[in-house]
């Protein structure tokens, strides 16, 4: 996915713009980028890293004190070498993206044949936050550019622009990732995650609302663009992309968490012991479900923090598989003859599941109940970049339906709906091929009722297909 952080100070903010952009850390893993502008001697100073193999910090802080200027953007990125530099006739800027384009090929061609001309590429591929540029290049003001972006792109596009006089901060046509503004003395911020405030002495101000662009500079904020009636920000977001403190839409990450657990709890007639989250994202919703199900939540699984503080992606599943088995650490002594249920965030290709199952049983578990904080995802999301899969077979809903109806496109509303026999059929095929115990889902309805917006404003696409705009 991406985050991002933007600050106008009107002292030096490399600081600021260090710690604010690795307050992003939990929602990329490929690489990082920052940059200022140096008013003094007019230009700017930009670093780009992967973080493939290693830590945001470890990457730039040696470097920090090249870092010069009251302004700067910083971006940690699941996608492209971010940011870019552009001169264009709009002024020399620089520009972050949080972004999914489904058309960059289509796109790419009306670009190339009308005679404009690509410098960046990734991996062979075209940059699409230089797509980005060259289609905010074509207005006459960087709102009108930014416009264009917004009419032209399939999928979402957040963004922070680095310009000799501020930055310009703009949310997805529908805001379907988030973008925060916040103030302190002296200073003001924009950023993808609300976690990345507090620390820095920041109050948040507001979220930018869908399609919102605004100007920020270190005496103030100025609206661009007003902000559209209609939003479909990500329901993946609060499941699992968010930190735990972080808030979106003036609805915490963790409290929702807990909301979904505490239903789920509430609701489930299973007989254990002990409950436990699968760390990290699935322990908040655990601590709801103990609340709800009146049953003690026990630590019989930690992740091991010194040398797995967040989750790498590596790019070739042998390697996510071995990282998904080595970061998380079962206890036996919690364990042994134990009836225990676990809470998770999503299954979605399945992998960290099958050895997780098997290593609990393993050191004792007497019986291994699943509760998934989402629904089963039906769908791969068309919107943002939220898991590397490239397929939707790589979604291990879509191989159960295939190995039930030899179509894996086959039903799929009666797949995604719960309660229907296709649904439960689906279900119990998962739980026998993972030799669990007892495995539920929650329901689209529980997760938009504890995140606290109205259906129409959550995007539950990769849920049940839904897509309303």
């Amino acid at each position: 996915m991406g985050g991002f952080f933007g600050v106008a100070s009107k002292r030096q903010c490399s600081t600021d713009l260090f710690y604010g952009t690795d307050y992003n850390s939990h929602l990329g893993t490929r690489r990082a980028g920052m940059v200022t502008y140096d008013d003094e001697n007019r230009r700017f100073c930009r670093s780009i890293h992967s973080l493939e193999s290693t830590y945001f910090r470890t990457k730039f802080e040696a470097e920090l004190s090249k870092f010069t200027g009251h302004n700067g953007v910083g971006i940690i990125s699941d996608t492209d070498p971010q940011p870019i530099i552009i001169s264009s006739h709009l002024g020399k800027y620089a520009i972050v993206t949080v972004a999914k384009i489904s058309n960059i090929g289509k796109l790419e061609k009306k670009l190339l044949d009308s005679g404009v001309h690509f410098a960046e590429l990734s991996s062979g591929d075209t940059n699409q936050t230089e797509l980005v540029a060259l289609l905010i290049n074509q207005g006459k003001t960087f709102a009108d550019g930014i416009r264009n972006v917004y009419d032209n792109i399939e999928g979402s596009c957040s963004m922070l622009i680095l310009t000799e006089n501020g930055i310009i901060a703009a949310r997805d046509r529908l805001g379907r990732t988030p973008v925060i503004l916040a103030r302190k003395e002296g200073a003001y911020a924009a950023t993808s995650e609300s976690t990345a405030l507090p620390n820095l002495d920041y109050e948040v101000i507001r979220d930018l609302g869908p399609g919102e662009i605004v100007e920020i500079t270190a005496d103030g904020i100025r609206q661009l663009h007003a902000p559209g009636e209609e939003m479909q920000v990500c329901s993946f977001l609060w499941v699992y992309y968010g930190f735990p403190t972080s808030t979106y839409e003036g609805k915490n990450v963790e409290q929702m968490r807990f909301n979904t657990g505490y239903q789920m709890g509430k609701d489930d007639d299973a007989d254990v012991d002990c409950v436990c989250g699968i760390p990290d994202s699935g322990v908040g919703m655990a601590l709801g479900y103990a609340a709800g199900h009146n049953v003690p939540y026990h630590r019989c699984i930690c992740k091991y923090t010194p040398t797995w503080p967040r989750s790498f992606t590596p790019r070739e599943q042998s390697m996510r598989s071995l990282v998904a088995k080595m970061k998380l650490v079962p206890n036996r002594a919690m364990l042994s003859g134990k009836r225990a249920l676990f809470c998770d965030d999503s299954i979605v290709r399945g992998t960290q599941l099958n050895d997780n199952v098997r290593v609990l049983f393993d050191y004792g578990a007497r019986e291994v109940h699943m509760r998934i904080a989402s629904p089963p995802l039906i769908y791969g999301c068309r919107y943002i970049g939220f898991t590397s899969s490239k397929s939707d077979m790589e979604l291990l809903t879509r191989r159960i339906i295939k190995e039930i109806e030899g179509d894996p496109d086959a039903h799929l509303d009666e797949y995604a709906t719960a309660g229907t026999p296709r649904y439960e059929a689906m279900v119990e095929k998962i739980r026998e091929k993972y030799g669990l115990t007892s495995l539920k889902f929650s329901k689209v309805d529980t997760i938009v009722r504890a995140i606290g917006l109205p259906k129409c404003k959550v995007c539950t696409h990769c849920f049940d297909g839904s897509s309303h705009f």
